[in-house]
This record gives C-alpha cells, sequence and structure tokens, in this order.
C-alpha cells in the first residue's frame, strides 16, 4: 500500500492512503449507506402514502390548524431541533460521540420531516410549504453528501491533486506573512491551540467574538491564497456551505411561521376560525 506525504504550509505532515476500498473496508458504527437509503425511503413512502390516504383520514387530520395537527407539527419541529443541537455541539467542542450525534441527526431528520408534511395538512399553496421544500433539499443534499461525495473526498485525499501546485514567490510571501498573523492571534484566543490543525468554534467566539472573527477571515484568505476549493469539483466544494445555508433558511422560515401563527393568528386564518393556540389574533 503507498501511502503519500505532504508538507502543508503550517509545517504539518499529512498522510494520504491510496486505498480507497481499505478507507471504507473499516468498520463504522453509524448508519450504514444502504440503511441510510432504507430510511430514508421509508420517510418518502411515508409522505406520499399520507398524501394518498388524505381523504380517508378524520377531517382534524385534514384541516390545518387543527389540535391534531398542531401538535404534529410542534413534535415536528423539536425532533427537527436534534440536528441544530448536533451543530452546536459540534461547533462548541461538546460533542462527546459525534457517531451517535451523527446517528440522531440522521434519525430526527427524517422523522421530523414526515411529522412537517403531516402538519401541513396537504395544503402546498401556502408560503409554509416552502418549508418542506427545504427539508426535502435538505435531506437530498446530506444522502449525496453520504453516499456519493464522501467517496469522492476519499477518493481526493488517496490522489495526488495536480492544483496542488507550488505557488508563485509573491504568493509563498504572503502566506508566511499570513502564517505569522495567525499564529500570533492564535496566541491570543487559545494559547494551547496549534495552529495547523486549530479550527474556530462557538466557546472562541463567545469568549472573544473581534478575534474569532478576525482569525476566521485570516483562514479564509490563506484557503483562497491555497486555492482549496478549486483543488476539488463543485459538489465537493459547495455541498456543505448549501446544506447549511438551507438548514438556516429553514430555522428561520420556523420562527418566523411560528410568531405568526401565535401573534398574527387571524391574518394566518384569513377569515376563518383560530383552531390553534395562539397569544393574539392580530390581522384578523
Amino acid at each position: 500500500m503507498e501511502v503519500l506525504r505532504a508538507r502543508s504550509g503550517a509545517g504539518v505532515t499529512l498522510e494520504f492512503i491510496d486505498s480507497v476500498p481499505r478507507f471504507f473496508s473499516v468498520p463504522r458504527p453509524d448508519i450504514p449507506d444502504a440503511r441510510l437509503l432504507q430510511l430514508t425511503a421509508a420517510a418518502v413512502i411515508a409522505i406520499l402514502a399520507w398524501f394518498l390516504l388524505r381523504g380517508l383520514l378524520p377531517d382534524a387530520w385534514r384541516t390545518p390548524g387543527s389540535p391534531e395537527l398542531y401538535l404534529t407539527g410542534v413534535a415536528g419541529v423539536l425532533l427537527l431541533l436534534v440536528p441544530i443541537a448536533f451543530v452546536v455541539a459540534k461547533r462548541g467542542g461538546s460533542g462527546a460521540n459525534p457517531v451517535n450525534w451523527f446517528n440522531a441527526h440522521v434519525a430526527c431528520s427524517l422523522a421530523g420531516m414526515v411529522l412537517i408534511a403531516i402538519h401541513s395538512g396537504g395544503f402546498l399553496r401556502r408560503p409554509p410549504a416552502l418549508l418542506l421544500l427545504a427539508l426535502l433539499a435538505l435531506a437530498a443534499l446530506g444522502i449525496w453528501a453520504r453516499v456519493r461525495g464522501s467517496r469522492r473526498m476519499a477518493a481526493t485525499f488517496a490522489s495526488k491533486a495536480p492544483r496542488f501546485t507550488v505557488p508563485d514567490a509573491a504568493t509563498r510571501e504572503r502566506l508566511r506573512a499570513l502564517i505569522s498573523e495567525k499564529r500570533a492571534l492564535l496566541f491570543r484566543l487559545d494559547p494551547q491551540a496549534n495552529e495547523g490543525t486549530f479550527s474556530v468554534n462557538l466557546p472562541h467566539f463567545i469568549r472573544s467574538p473581534r478575534l474569532a472573527l478576525a482569525y476566521r477571515r485570516l483562514a479564509r484568505e490563506e484557503s483562497m491564497l491555497l486555492g482549496t476549493r478549486a483543488a476539488v469539483s463543485a459538489q465537493q466544494a459547495w455541498w456543505r456551505p448549501l446544506h447549511m445555508a438551507l438548514a438556516w433558511l429553514f430555522v428561520l422560515g420556523v420562527v418566523i411561521h411560528v410568531i405568526t401563527v401565535t401573534f398574527f393568528a387571524g391574518y394566518v386564518a384569513d377569515g376563518g376560525p383560530v383552531t390553534w393556540w395562539h397569544i393574539t389574533a392580530w390581522g384578523g
């Protein structure tokens, strides 16, 4: 087995194994790809079955805003808070068992998606339906990243990327100055950390937001000088930023939806009865 060694700009030795099958033969305690596809298919079938059989259900399960559908939506949102907790724990450095967090992320996301689809009552002609579309896009992107994207990333680490060339003299000089600036800043931000492996996380932003933002800016500049994103395909480079953007747009949409149904129930009901729990019925 050939092991390729490379020196990073920060002086860290990296080892890349050119055997992708061996990489994937290591036992994994997380959800296997086949099981993930099965769970996803089950969630999609459950959603389709509910839409197809909705006409046979009692009126309460077909009327948006009914107590049954209201509580279903609350349960769905609570389940979808687990992936957000996963991100916070991961960024906060408190995720003691990331594999269990990931498994909970997958299971709760799929279950929450089914409950949100039921909560819609089958009415997809209003803006809240966009939340369901965002969930479907998140699920599709996450599955691609796990099933296909992970293999491409493994193949990237197991190959010699042609774009990893020696930069010109001006770029090398800027990189040296940038790394020195990063090390000096890191000593103030986290004296025990190593610049070559350090990543800004939530506690750093809480303790020293100005220093954390400055370090992130330098890290982004270093990445641009090295052409990190350009060294891989567009799918590998942008799937995670897109996934995170969709996730936070969904969170924003949920917050707006909760505010409107709680305080502007009259507007949401559009002249009809307000059958769900609310504080005020402004906009009626």
